[in-house]
C-alpha cells in the first residue's frame, strides 16, 4: 500500500503503462547508437572497457596504462555487452548499452519507489519525470559509471521502504544499493546513500525490533559486494591497489567552496524536477515528518549537500536529482490550475520551437539552404560532408507528428502537462539525433585525428613518446588505430613522439623534428602533433 493516497491519479490502466514504457525506452536507446566514442567521458570510459579485451578484466587500463579512477563494474558490463552485441554494430556502439542498461534499471527503481510512496499514479510520473529532467539527458546517454550510483542510490532509498514493514529484507536491498554505489564510483559513491541511511534511523518509524540485525545485514550485504574486487586487486599488485586506494581518499576528502556556479548548475540540470519537489515539499510543509515525505526530503538535503562542498560539476550534482525527481512525482499532478497551465504552456512553446529550429538546422545541413544558417554549421564542422538517411528523415518525421497529435489530443488531466513536457524532451532529443548527429560526430570524434597518425606510421612498430597527452585522446588512438603511447620516462629509444598542444603554440622541439599536425574538425583550441626524433 502506498503512504500516501493522492485525490489526482493518472490514469493507470494497461494501455497508460504501455506508453510510458514505449517514451521511457525511445528515450533511452535515442543517442546510444550511431556515433563514434566522444571526448571526454564517453571516450574514457569505452577505452577502459575496450582495454579489457586487450588486456584484462581486472583492472581498468586507458592504452594499456592502468587507470584507477573507479572500479570497474561499468566497463564489466560495457565490455560485456560489447562482445555479445559486436556482431551486429559497431563495438563502441554495443558497448554503450551498457548505459542503456543501467539507466533502465534507474527508472524502474523510480517508478517502484514513487509507487510505493505517493501510489501508482506517481510510479508512472516519476520515470516520466526523470526523462523530462535536463541533467540527466546526456549523461544517461554516455558511457558514464556515475548511472551505477544513481541505480544503487534508487535501490537504497527503496531499500530504506521495505525497512519499516520488512527491515532485514530491507537491510538486504539497502545494502545492496550501497553495494551498487561504490562499485559505480568508489567510497565518494556511498557518502549520500550511506549518510540518509544512517538519519532515517533518528525517525521513530526506522527504530523497529530488528533495526540493528537489519542494519548488520545491510553492512555484510554491502561489504560482500564491496570487497572481493579490492581484494584482488591487493592480490594482483599492491602498487596499484596503494594507487587507487590514496585517490578514493582523496575523492573522500576534496571539497570546494561554494560558488554562484554551483546555483547556475542546479538551476538548469534539476528543471523541472526542483521546483516541483519545492511544490510538493510546500503542501506536505505540515506533514515533512511523515515518512513518504521525509526519506526522499532527507535524501535530496543530504545529496545538495554534498553537490555544495564539492566541484560544481555535473556529475557531483545527479545523486540530488534521484529523491527530487520522486518528490517531483506527486508534485507535478498536484499542481493547482494556473501553474499547470502555465507549466503546460511554457512546455508546448518552448518544445514547438526548438523542434522548428531543429528542422530548419537539419534542413541547412542536408541541403546548405538557408545559406545563412548553413553558414553557421559548415564554420564549426569544415570538411563536413552531408548524407541524406531515410530512416532518419521518417524517424523525425515520425516524432514531429506525435509530438503535433499528443499537443492536439492529450486530454485534460492534472498530469497533463509533466506528460507533455517528457513528451516535448523526448521529441527534442530524437530530433536532435535523427538530423544533426553526423555533423556533432564529425566535431566529437577522434577518428580522423587518429587516421593522421595511422597514416604517418604506417609500418612503424616501436614505441612511441608522449607529452600533455590526455586520457581521452590516448583512449582515442588505441580504440580507432591501436596507436599506444609511454611517458617520457621510459622514451629514450622511442623514433616518434605525439604532443597535445594549443594551437598556434611553438612547434619546435630541441631534438625532435615536426612530421604532423591534426585537430579534430573545426577544432580551434586543441592541436595533436607527432614528432620524429631529429638523428
Amino acid at each position: 500500500m502506498p503512504f500516501l493516497t493522492q485525490r489526482k491519479d493518472l490514469p493507470t490502466t494497461r494501455l497508460a503503462q504501455l506508453g510510458v514504457l514505449a517514451l521511457c525506452a525511445i528515450w533511452l536507446l535515442a543517442g546510444v547508437f550511431g556515433h563514434d566514442p566522444w571526448k571526454n567521458d564517453d571516450a574514457l570510459h569505452l577505452g577502459a572497457a575496450f582495454g579489457m579485451n586487450k588486456d584484462n578484466w581486472l583492472v581498468p587500463r586507458i592504452a594499456g596504462d592502468p587507470w584507477l579512477a573507479s572500479p570497474p563494474l561499468y566497463h564489466w558490463v560495457a565490455a560485456l555487452c560489447g562482445k555479445l552485441f559486436g556482431w551486429l554494430m559497431p563495438w563502441h556502439d554495443a558497448a554503450r548499452l551498457a548505459s542503456s542498461v543501467f539507466a533502465a534499471a534507474l527508472l524502474a527503481m523510480l517508478a517502484r519507489t514513487a509507487s510505493t510512496l505517493f501510489g501508482p499514479s506517481a510510479g508512472l510520473a516519476a520515470p516520466m519525470m526523470a526523462i523530462g529532467t535536463l541533467g540527466l539527458l546526456v549523461p544517461l546517454h554516455d558511457a558514464q559509471p556515475a548511472i551505477v550510483t544513481l541505480t544503487g542510490f534508487a535501490v537504497t532509498l527503496f531499500g530504506l521502504l521495505q525497512w519499516r514493514q520488512r527491515p532485514v529484507h530491507g537491510g538486504l536491498i539497502v545494502g545492496a544499493g550501497i553495494g551498487l554505489c561504490f562499485l559505480g564510483t568508489g567510497l565518494a559513491g556511498t557518502v549520500v546513500p550511506a549518510t540518509v541511511t544512517a538519519l532515517v534511523q533518528l525517525h521513530p518509524a526506522w527504530r523497529t525490533q530488528r533495526n540493528h540485525a537489519a542494519g548488520l545485514v545491510a553492512l555484510a550485504v554491502a561489504a560482500m559486494m564491496a570487497f572481493p574486487w579490492p581484494w584482488l586487486l591487493h592480490q594482483h599488485s599492491s602498487v596499484l591497489f596503494d594507487l587507487w586506494w590514496f585517490a578514493e581518499l582523496g575523492n573522500l576528502s576534496a571539497h570546494e567552496s561554494f560558488t554562484l556556479r554551483h546555483l547556475e548548475l542546479m538551476a538548469w540540470a534539476s528543471w523541472p524536477v526542483l521546483p516541483l519537489a519545492l511544490w510538493t515539499v510546500w503542501l506536505e510543509r505540515r506533514r515533512l515528518w511523515q515518512p513518504p515525505t521525509l526519506l526522499p526530503l532527507t535524501a535530496a538535503l543530504v545529496a545538495l549537500l554534498h553537490f555544495l562542498v564539492n566541484d560544481p560539476k555535473l556529475t557531483s550534482l545527479l545523486p540530488a536529482l534521484v529523491p527530487l525527481t520522486l518528490l517531483a512525482a506527486t508534485g507535478a499532478g498536484r499542481l493547482k490550475r494556473g501553474a499547470a497551465n502555465a507549466f503546460d504552456w511554457f512546455g508546448m512553446m518552448t518544445f514547438t520551437l526548438l523542434s522548428g529550429l531543429i528542422w530548419l538546422g537539419g534542413i541547412a545541413i542536408l541541403t546548405g539552404e538557408p545559406a545563412r544558417v548553413a553558414k553557421n554549421f559548415s564554420k564549426p564542422a569544415p570538411d563536413f560532408v552531408a548524407m541524406l538517411s531515410v530512416p532518419a528523415l521518417l524517424l523525425a518525421i515520425a516524432a514531429s507528428v506525435g509530438w503535433i497529435v499528443v499537443m492536439v489530443r492529450t486530454p485534460r488531466s492534472p498530469w497533463r502537462a509533466a506528460a507533455r513536457w517528457s513528451v516535448g524532451m523526448t521529441t527534442v532529443w530524437v530530433l536532435l539525433i535523427a538530423l544533426w548527429l553526423p555533423w556533432i560526430d564529425h566535431g566529437k570524434t577522434y577518428r580522423s585525428v587518429s587516421v593522421d597518425f595511422s597514416q604517418a606510421l604506417a609500418g612503424y612498430d616501436g614505441c612511441i613518446a608522449r607529452r600533455n597527452l590526455g586520457l581521452a585522446q590516448r583512449a582515442s588512438l588505441d580504440y580507432f588505430s591501436g596507436i599506444r603511447t609511454v611517458s617520457r620516462n621510459h622514451a629514450q629509444h622511442c623514433r616518434f613522439m605525439i604532443v597535445q598542444a594549443r594551437q598556434g603554440a611553438e612547434k619546435t622541439l630541441p631534438g625532435w623534428r615536426a612530421v604532423l599536425a591534426t585537430s579534430r574538425p573545426g577544432d580551434k583550441s586543441e592541436e595533436m602533433r607527432l614528432y620524429r626524433r631529429a638523428d
